[in-house]
């Protein structure tokens, strides 16, 4: 049975549960036969009464309890259930290994899950080895060396192995693919509280351990892994249109039968799952070039925002602030503006650090990133204005930008993304310091000459200067008018001295790679181009570790059941 909504104080002693346990069904000790902890969050409403609020599954040798309570309910079945087995013989086929494109949490999670199932993927990852990768990132954050193909974007784990490592997220997950996600990472070596606390976090260096532990296990199952493969091509079927010459339309199409890497190698793959992620615009240019079916998508611009963390704590707790069970507090916020502009918080990262996050030379980009401990001094986040397809022909001053033809109007928001980090780099000095102001200046107007009270935590260093012409005039001016709303919740987030560092530019993808829904008999697929399954963040059907993780499982799902249903038509006929 499942019993919700159990309160209990934050200081409650380890046996306190298993006696409200008790106390509510009216049972007796020995008949309570085992409980285990399914969600565990807080209710910080009041700040004078911060309490836990329990989701437990329990046992008992009664089969019946009296009286009818609303908040004890059967416990759903949470395990997960593969959809097919490969067919014996069929991965060692021409074409009949699944290939998968990045080791993100998409990637990662579709390669293990095909192998699982037995089919054996081949993965294909442009950046090196997480270690290697992580040494490299380091580099730009300690010595200003950028490496082009190995960075906070590129390499083994994706984007989100330099963040906070959210593990939750709003999708509806009716098949419990999300609980199969966490199960896996605790498996990996991620810490079991994951799988109860309300909003999971791993933290970059064991979120390193994690992704190594779940490439070990897709080898083990017969998985490949090829790192710094770029792919370049898609290599398709002679027969058919070329959808390239037919502008991208979802009625041209070509069946897929590959793909070729940068050193001329071509893999053979009828099944090809797109894992790009959000940053990598030259596989985006690709695919306009072949004539891949895509379209630009809305995504958010803005800034970091840097607060004492103590200040959150205490804007959230009260009096509970630093306490331990409650850890750094976090928060959510959105304002929307007069001109019509949405400014909402995002990837906040409580006691985390601002990164430097770009992928290209010349330009500058940040993020946010904790560790599992969240023990940093400051608290950061993103905060950003939301725009669209019609803001992307504009640069960061407002001008048109030169068109490019059908290809650059699909790509207008990559343009549109490094017009802003361009701006950004030069705003810094040109050495990848990033642009940086002190709160109470930019809502002054004026530029900030020197840090106050918060120090930055961005490296290599940040810039102090006027950030009013980092992003448009509409951001800029729907930012200004957000921070003192966001102070009324908040308080004190409008402190003078707190700090702003741009920008922000890598929030989503500024594209969608459109595909059929789960409904089609191609399901997953490419509306044009059969046998590519554009999934995760990059192809727009994501946002953050857990829903892409999420939208790998389902698309490992699709792939195998496609093989399954192909083998067993040749064997019909």
């Amino acid at each position: 049975m499942r019993l919700t909504d159990l309160k209990l104080p934050l200081d409650h002693p380890e046996n306190a549960l298993r006696q409200a346990v008790l106390r509510q069904l009216g049972l007796r000790e020995e008949e309570l036969l085992q409980l285990r902890v399914f969600r565990r969050g807080y209710d910080a409403r009041r700040k004078s009464d911060i309490h836990f609020i329990y989701t437990l599954d329990l046992e008992t040798t009664r089969t019946s309890l009296p009286g009818r309570n609303p908040r004890l309910k059967p416990s759903p079945d949470t395990r997960y259930h593969f959809v097919a087995r490969a067919p014996e013989g069929l991965p060692a086929r021409p074409g009949q290994r699944p290939v998968v494109i990045g080791t993100g949490p998409c990637g990662l999670f579709a390669a293990l899950s095909l192998a699982q199932m037995g089919f054996a993927p081949i993965v294909l990852e442009r950046g090196k080895v997480v270690r290697e990768r992580t040494q490299d990132t380091w580099g730009l954050w300690r010595r200003r060396e950028l490496q082009p193909e190995s960075n906070v974007q590129f390499g083994e784990g994706g984007a989100g192995t330099f963040s906070d490592g959210k593990l939750w997220s709003q999708v509806k997950d009716p098949h419990f693919h999300g609980r199969k996600v966490l199960e896996e990472m605790v498996q990996a070596g991620a810490p079991d509280e994951i799988l109860f606390v309300s909003k999971p976090h791993v933290g970059t260096f064991r979120l390193v351990k994690v992704v190594e532990s779940l490439r070990a296990q897709i080898i083990a199952l017969g998985g490949e892994f090829n790192f710094q493969s770029k792919v370049t091509d898609l290599l398709f079927d002679d027969a058919g249109p070329d959808p390239a010459r037919q502008g991208g339309g979802a009625d041209a199409r070509r069946t897929l039968r590959g793909v070729r890497l940068e050193d001329g190698r071509e893999i053979r793959a009828d099944h090809v799952v797109l894992a790009i992620g959000h940053s990598a615009r030259d596989s985006f240019e690709m695919l306009a070039r072949q004539g891949v079916y895509l379209e630009a998508k809305p995504f958010s611009v803005g800034f970091r925002i840097e607060h004492p963390q103590g200040l959150i704590d205490r804007a959230r707790f009260g009096p509970f602030a630093g306490h331990k069970a409650l850890g750094a507090a976090d928060y959510k916020l959105v304002h929307h503006a007069r001109n019509g502009r949405s400014v909402y918080s995002f990837c906040m990262c409580p006691g985390g650090t601002v990164v430097a996050a770009t992928s290209e030379a010349g330009r500058v980009v940040t993020n946010g990133m904790s560790q599992y401990s969240r023990n940093e001094r400051n608290a950061n986040a993103g905060i950003v204005v939301g725009i669209d397809p019609r803001d992307y022909d504009l640069d960061a001053d407002g001008k048109p930008l030169v068109p490019g033809g059908q290809e650059g109007s699909l790509l207008a928001g990559v343009r549109f993304q490094r017009a802003l980090e361009t701006r950004a780099y030069l705003l810094g000095g040109e050495n990848y310091n990033a642009p940086a102001q002190k709160i109470g200046d930019f809502l002054a107007r004026r530029p900030s000459r020197e840090l106050g009270e918060v120090q930055p935590s961005y490296r290599p260093g940040v810039t102090m200067t006027d950030l009013g012409s980092a992003l448009p005039g509409y951001a800029i001016e729907a930012i200004r008018e957000a921070i003192p709303q966001f102070a009324r919740q908040i308080k004190d987030f409008d402190l003078h001295d707190g700090l702003l560092t741009g920008v922000e530019t890598r929030t989503s993808s500024p594209i969608r790679i459109r595909r059929h829904d789960e409904r089609h008999p191609q399901a997953y697929q490419s509306l044009n181009t059969p046998g590519l399954y554009p999934a995760g963040e990059g192809a727009g059907y994501a946002g953050g570790i857990m829903s892409a993780a999420i939208d790998g499982l389902k698309v490992a799902e699709a792939i195998a059941l496609n093989l399954c249903q192909a083998f067993k038509a040749r064997q019909a006929s």
